[in-house]
């Protein structure tokens, strides 16, 4: 089961790992993120260095739940199976071996031959 996460403890401990390694300390901040939620609000007031890390961090994050596009309608919600919940189509090994008998059997019954 997946812990509750705190975005406002997520974003202090981000800025805090951070924050040491900012080449110009005493700067003036860059920017402020403000962060609202259920539990309360807080502002962090973020250098340049730390804007430029959570940016790149952003950047390089991927869902656990992208497993590509579906090669027939583009769509991005393949499911575990690899099968694309908008238009059915089946993606990987399993679903390249059907599609190939699917194509076979088509073909075989254009020319009239018993499938």
């Amino acid at each position: 089961m997946n812990q509750p996460l705190d975005p406002i403890a997520v974003v202090a401990e981000f800025v805090e790992r951070v924050a040491p390694y900012d080449p110009e300390p005493g700067a003036v901040p860059a920017a402020l993120l403000g962060v609202r939620v259920a539990g309360g609000e807080a502002v962090f007031p973020l250098s340049d260095h730390v804007i430029r890390a959570m940016c790149r961090a952003l950047e390089a994050y991927r869902d656990p739940s992208d497993r590509g596009t579906c090669a027939e309608c583009g769509g991005r919600r393949l499911d575990d199976n690899l099968r694309c919940n908008d238009c059915g189509r089946l993606h990987g090994i399993l679903g390249e071996v059907i599609a190939q008998h699917a194509r076979r059997v088509a073909e075989e019954s254009a020319h009239g031959s018993p499938a």
